[in-house]
């Protein structure tokens, strides 16, 4: 009978979520692994397979926890546009007051890896697809509501946002507050 597992993969692949993070695919090495996780080198690959499959599930958590806030962000009362306010204001502040300026896990993957990883790219594809398809529903509810001109595409809109709050996310790693919280003002103005 083998040793139970001293570890729980969930916590496990979180820390190493935070890990590839703040370090990227390439720059975070097993040892890194090893040392944010606390678990040995060895164990890590025997319990997730390798480097690039613990990667793998990283980038499903994350994707998951950003549908799951997301949804609650957009289903909070007030209008579209005050709820698609805070979640972006949210985005901005959460990374301008992080002790180091990450931005967003699926936009530096995207950066790193997209187009050169398929796994990568279609792990992006698909955190990117969901944020879309929840704003695009939002901007529906907000029409049948009578708080979003009928004359808006829910649709075009929500890529337009999704392709703001991706630039956000890049420009928080070297913007500040103001010029961040004038773009959201722009990309909300037509709303």
């Amino acid at each position: 009978m083998g040793r139970p597992k001293e570890f729980e993969p969930d916590t496990v692949v979180e820390q190493a979520m935070e890990a590839f993070w703040t370090g990227g695919y390439a720059g975070t090495s097993p040892a890194d692994l090893a040392e944010a996780t606390g678990v040995g080198k060895g164990s890590l690959y025997h319990a997730f397979g390798s480097k690039r499959e613990l990667f793998g599930k990283a980038l499903d958590m994350y994707g998951a926890a950003g549908s799951e806030l997301t949804e609650a962000y957009l289903n909070e009362p007030g209008t579209a546009k005050e709820r698609i306010r805070a979640y972006l204001e949210f985005l901005v502040d959460t990374d301008l007051d992080a002790p180091v300026r990450r931005g967003c896990l699926a936009a530096n993957t995207a950066l790193e890896l997209g187009g050169r990883d398929p796994e990568a790219t279609d792990a992006v594809r698909r955190m990117t697809d969901r944020t879309i398809e929840l704003l695009a529903e939002r901007l529906r509810r907000g029409r049948r509501d009578g708080d979003v001109p009928p004359e808006i595409d829910p649709e075009a809109q929500a890529h337009l946002l999704m392709n703001t709050i991706v630039g956000l996310r890049v420009m928080a790693r070297t913007y500040d507050g103001p010029v961040l919280h004038r773009i959201i003002d722009t990309a909300l103005a037509g709303l």
